[in-house]
């Protein structure tokens, strides 16, 4: 008998209802940005360690699947394959408009998922159906498909897409046809970007030492297909940013104050709105809704004290400009300045006459985070009410951990400060990253800025209260300078040219932690150097400056006198290491004491060794399995790479 408490496959997918319910449930699986998602790179770090994987032998090869996995793409698969006859068939019942974009949602869905496993692994499965239970088609289909060929799927996915939705738009919490093209963008660039820094190495298809053997690319040749993404990357990237560039969220560099403040900053309110606000900001095309009691997050508490103990570093403060375009360092040394810059000695001061994504978002002492219902019992966590002296000093969760913090999330209304009871809507997919993709592509399909390009520059500048003139700021970018702070000043292992630094600052400061840095660190090859000379990540100014004066005596809830003699008892590196703060060299134990290193390897995740065996004949010979291993990783359990 067919069971009376499940609904058959047979009896499902037949109606409006149903194929939207389905699609409701896969947004579960997509994230709105994390604030603090640029942890363990150069822009921002937590307190405990370096990461593994900026060090020789400590990022290992895992025993299990890691992130190979295929649970949602398994399910992606299965509507379709249960859909698309009946929708062909015409037996689905409902709004043909409302149908084809639950079709066209779930081919977004699928690029999505996609993108998230080729982003990190490389080449990839290409598995477009679900597959029986038997091993021998199991193994055959985990057969690694070249990482442009998953490029080109994924993008022809997001046609599918945007044919199926139309011009139609649903809800801000779904995605649209123009979601589908920034994500395009952005898929397009990474691959085209990578192809192009990685090109003749293991980690491209058809280099030297790739596993996958002798290649011929689709296009013809590596530098055809490289030419084929970026051109990819400035079509989809113009559409959206032509259509949004007269709707950007106004940026006038104020942080209101409390209720007797009446200036509004549009752009900072549109990354702390807790009321559904979504129309207000047409720049952000798809939010992640959270409501209290219902689905709620941690942001907001962790938004008014450090950022969940990971903060700005030095690099990410030095690479804001100031409003006249200038780099920092045209203007006197970095601690004093010649006052235009006012030095790096002072939490506020260092924000003075600088680019407003800075100023803005940069906390200081002595700010007021907290005024809206303030009697409302619901908000428990509230206790940086005004923005304190940073702790850097106290090892607690609360810690902060370079001195620097973010105002990302910090929303005014107290309701939304209970403990991981914050219902702060968070933005997953934001216009003016368009305008960076196109800007980025187009300078490496063309070697020159375009006239689409000049003004979506402008526009970035001007919002950002920096003078459109990038060419002054060019002009006087010192490349020795900004690679002594900047990874992305290299690629290769070699310093890059001011023209295409520039563009790579731009996107630094315009998507800064929102969890960009780690995958256009990887695609520009910004490593390398870390490989022979390992670099020290370091935070606020503090030995010899006004900052060290704030720790002179103990606060009563919080640790504030400096230790700094390298014991497990230090809570603060050593002024003989370096002036700033730097937050992994507190104890001579800490993973990171001796600087970031790096190796080739660490580019792409290892496979789990369990899907290595898998994929093997036997099902227990990981080394002769139809899944290659990424370059340089072994085939053993608990191994690091070889290079």
């Amino acid at each position: 008998m067919e069971p009376m408490s499940q609904i058959s496959p047979e009896a499902y997918y037949n109606t409006e209802a149903q194929l939207n319910a389905i699609v409701l449930r896969q947004y579960q699986n997509v994230s709105g940005m994390s604030y603090w998602a640029d942890n363990n790179t150069d822009d921002m770090a937590g307190r405990t360690g370096a990461a593994s994987k900026y060090t020789d032998n400590l990022y290992k090869t895992a025993l299990g699947d890691g992130n190979w996995s295929f649970d949602q793409i398994y399910h992606i698969n299965y509507f379709f394959e249960q859909v698309l006859p009946k929708y062909e068939a015409k037996e689905i019942t409902g709004s043909d408009a409302n149908i084809r974009y639950y079709i066209g949602e779930m081919y977004f869905l699928r690029a999505m998922q996609f993108f998230a496993k080729y982003s990190e692994f490389g080449d990839f499965p290409i598995v477009k159906n679900t597959l029986p239970d038997r091993m021998e088609e199991l193994r055959e289909a985990s057969i690694r498909s070249p990482r442009n060929e998953v490029a080109r799927f994924i993008l022809s996915d997001l046609d599918a897409a945007i044919s199926y939705m139309g011009s139609k738009n649903l809800e801000a919490t779904r995605a649209t046809a123009d979601v589908c093209y920034l994500l395009k963008s952005r898929v397009a660039l990474f691959e085209g970007s990578w192809l192009q820094n990685f090109k003749g190495t293991a980690f491209v298809p058809g280099g030297d030492g790739w596993p996958g053997g002798s290649y011929t690319y689709p296009s013809g040749s590596i530098d055809s297909e490289i030419q084929f993404f970026l051109n990819e990357a400035m079509t989809a990237a113009k559409v959206v940013g032509d259509k949004y560039i007269s709707k950007l969220a106004v940026n006038n560099g104020h942080v209101t104050q409390g209720p007797d403040d009446k200036i509004e900053n549009d752009y900072l309110n549109m990354f702390a709105t807790v009321n559904n606000e979504w129309s207000k900001y047409p720049e952000v095309l798809m939010w992640k809704d959270y409501e209290l009691g219902i689905y709620e997050n941690a942001v907001a508490q962790n938004a008014s004290r450090s950022g969940d103990c990971v903060g700005p570093t030095r690099g990410l403060a030095q690479a804001f400009l100031m409003q006249n375009g200038d780099p920092i360092y045209v203007h006197g040394d970095y601690t004093n300045g010649d006052g235009y810059y006012q030095g790096d000695y002072n939490l506020e001061r260092v924000k003075a006459n600088r680019d407003y994504r800075m100023s803005v978002f940069f906390k200081h002492p002595g700010q007021r985070n907290i005024w809206v219902n303030m009697d409302d019992p619901t908000g428990t966590e509230i206790d940086n009410e005004w923005e304190p002296v940073p702790y850097v000093t106290d090892g607690v969760s609360r810690s902060y951990s370079t001195g620097y913090s973010i105002r990302y999330g910090c929303t005014r209304d107290r309701r939304s400060y209970g403990n991981i009871h914050s219902f702060v809507d968070l933005p997953i997919f934001v216009a003016s990253e368009a305008l960076i993709n196109y800007i980025e592509a187009c300078y490496l399909a063309k070697g020159s800025i375009d006239s689409t390009a000049d003004t979506y520059w402008k526009k970035l500048r001007s919002r950002s209260g920096v003078s459109e003139d990038y060419n002054n700021t060019i002009s006087k970018t010192d490349m020795n300078e900004e690679a002594k702070f900047d990874w992305a000043a290299y690629t290769a292992g070699k310093i890059i040219d001011p023209t295409l630094y520039n563009i790579r600052r731009e996107r630094r400061c315009e998507l800064m932690a929102k969890g960009f840095r780690n995958n256009d660190l990887r695609r520009w090859r910004a490593m390398d150097q870390l490989i022979e000379n390992p670099y020290h990540i370091e935070g606020v100014h503090f030995w010899n400056t006004e900052i060290e004066t704030w720790y002179a005596v103990p606060d009563g809830a919080h640790i504030f006198v400096p230790i700094c003699d390298g014991s497990s008892k230090a809570n603060m590196s050593s002024p003989e290491r370096s002036e700033y703060l730097r937050p992994f060299e507190r104890t001579s134990s800490q993973v990171g004491y001796n600087g970031l290193t790096w190796k080739m390897a660490h580019y792409l995740s290892p496979i789990g060794i369990n899907q290595l065996m898998l994929a093997s004949e036997s099902g227990t010979d990981a080394a002769n399995s139809l899944i290659w291993q990424n370059p340089y990783w072994p085939t053993e359990a608990g191994s690091s790479a070889t290079k």
